[in-house]
């Protein structure tokens, strides 16, 4: 989406951190932005930043994990504004790195009902909406560095979160109609309530200012981090010469690949 000025865009848990700081971004460019967050996060705060900024925002709280909750954020957004362009899954939580062995598994399903049956809610909400508004409009997904490869030592909770998400943001984009844009930003080290016991991390509007910047040049995937080049082609590197050894290519040796398959048998392929 090359230009937000007057487009409606509603982020989840935008009170503080890379939230807060894309509702700025996307204010300076003339959108008119609906912050969302936990009852306990202070949305009102925020809103009068924005504000004070001369930015046009407005607030609804919101707990992802609670499908009625997300409609009742888009009602909000709708009856508020007239529509909604854009729609940025940003809400998410961290865990405390901990032994598969030794995990409880509330606390896996815990940060996966956040970090990903929150994103399916707003992806399936606002998406439907979306479609049948029927105008050019966006579903910007927020992962992380781990939707490339496991980062963080023992956040098996997180990092299985934020990776499920590649996938399920490329498929859709495969899915909705063309005039609907799809992005999975992939964040690393950034400043933000997740990051403050560390204390350190890439500047938070340094990295929303570069994620602005590729959403504008329609970029599907997102990145920051340059480091994290290296680390993906190690895992490839590493993947690639297990197919090099085990299983070579060889000519026809698409019979068995189940893309050229489905396109087939979808009228898709020769």
């Amino acid at each position: 989406m090359k230009n937000y000025r007057d487009k409606v865009i509603v982020i989840t848990g935008s009170a503080t951190g890379i939230g807060f700081s894309l509702a700025r971004q996307f204010g300076n460019e003339g959108a008119k932005v609906v912050v969302s967050g936990l009852p306990s996060d202070d949305t009102e705060g925020a809103v009068r930043q924005l504000n004070e900024l001369g930015f046009a925002a407005v607030c609804k709280s919101c707990d992802v994990t609670d499908r009625a909750q997300v409609e009742e954020l888009a009602d909000f957004a709708w009856q508020e504004f007239g529509r909604v362009d854009v729609i940025v899954n940003n809400a998410g939580v961290a865990q405390d790195p901990t032994p598969i062995m030794d995990m409880d598994l509330d606390d896996f399903r815990r940060v996966h009902e956040v970090n990903l049956y929150g994103v399916l809610n707003g992806i399936q909400i606002f998406g439907k909406r979306f479609i049948d508004q029927g105008t050019p409009a966006a579903i910007y997904n927020i992962g992380s560095e781990n939707s490339l490869y496991p980062c963080v030592p023992a956040a098996h909770a997180y990092v299985s979160s934020k990776h499920a998400l590649l996938p399920i943001t490329e498929m859709l984009a495969e899915e909705l109609p063309e005039y609907i844009e799809v992005a999975l930003i992939m964040p690393g080290l950034v400043k933000s309530p997740l990051t403050a016991a560390i204390g350190i991390g890439m500047d938070t509007d340094d990295f929303t200012s570069r994620v602005l910047d590729q959403l504008k040049a329609g970029e599907f995937y997102v990145v920051s981090h340059a480091y994290n080049k290296v680390r993906l082609e190690e895992r490839c590197a590493k993947i690639g010469a297990a197919f090099d050894q085990y299983a070579p290519r060889y000519e026809g040796d698409d019979e068995f690949d189940i893309r050229t398959i489905v396109n087939k048998w979808s009228g898709r392929g020769s």
